[in-house]
C-alpha cells in the first residue's frame, strides 16, 4: 500500500470517526430528552394523584374510607417516587457512561469540546463553578416522598384512632 493509499484510508477513517461521534452525541442528547419526559411524566403523576386525593376528601365519605384511602395514597405515592428516584438513578449511569465513550473518541480528535467543558465547570466537584442537575432532580422525588409518608402517616393515626380527616 502507497502513502496516497494509507493517507485514503486514514481520511476514510476519520469521516467515519466524525460520524460516529456525532451520531452517538444525538443519542445522549435524546436520552437527556427521555430524562426530562420522565421527571414531567412523574410530577405529573404524582401531583395529579394529591390532585384526585384532595377531590376526594372533600366528598367527606365515611371516615375510615377516607382514612384508608389516605393510606393507599401514602403507599402508591411513596412506591412511584421510588421508581422515580431510581429512573433518574439510571438516566444519571446511562448519561455518565455515554459521556464516558464521547470522551474517548474526542481523545482521538482535533478538539474535546465535552471535556474541556467539564474541566471548565470542575468536573462537578467545584459547587461555584456548577453543580449537576442529578444532584439537583434526585432531591425532588424525596420531597414528593415525603409528602406521601405525611399522608400515609396521618392515615395511619386516624384509622387507629378511628377519628375522622379534620377539614
Amino acid at each position: 500500500m502507497d502513502e496516497q493509499d494509507e493517507s485514503e484510508a486514514a481520511k476514510a477513517d476519520t469521516n467515519l470517526l466524525l460520524q460516529q461521534y456525532s451520531l452517538y452525541v444525538q443519542m445522549a442528547d435524546k436520552n437527556s430528552d427521555r430524562r426530562v419526559d420522565a421527571n414531567k411524566f412523574f410530577i405529573s403523576l404524582l401531583t395529579g394523584l394529591l390532585a384526585v386525593l384532595s377531590v376526594v376528601t372533600q366528598l367527606h365519605g365515611p371516615a375510615t374510607a377516607l382514612n384508608a384511602m389516605l393510606l393507599a395514597f401514602g403507599v402508591f405515592g411513596i412506591l412511584l417516587c421510588y421508581v422515580w428516584y431510581i429512573t433518574i438513578r439510571s438516566y444519571r449511569q446511562l448519561n455518565s457512561g455515554k459521556f464516558h465513550l464521547i470522551g474517548e473518541v474526542e481523545a482521538r480528535l482535533p478538539f474535546p469540546f465535552y471535556d474541556e467543558e467539564w474541566k471548565k465547570l470542575g468536573r462537578g466537584k467545584d459547587k461555584s463553578k456548577y453543580v449537576p442537575i442529578t444532584h439537583v432532580e434526585q432531591h425532588v422525588p424525596i420531597l414528593f416522598a415525603a409528602i406521601y409518608a405525611t399522608l400515609f402517616v396521618v392515615g395511619a393515626i386516624l384509622l387507629a384512632l378511628n377519628a375522622p380527616l379534620p377539614l
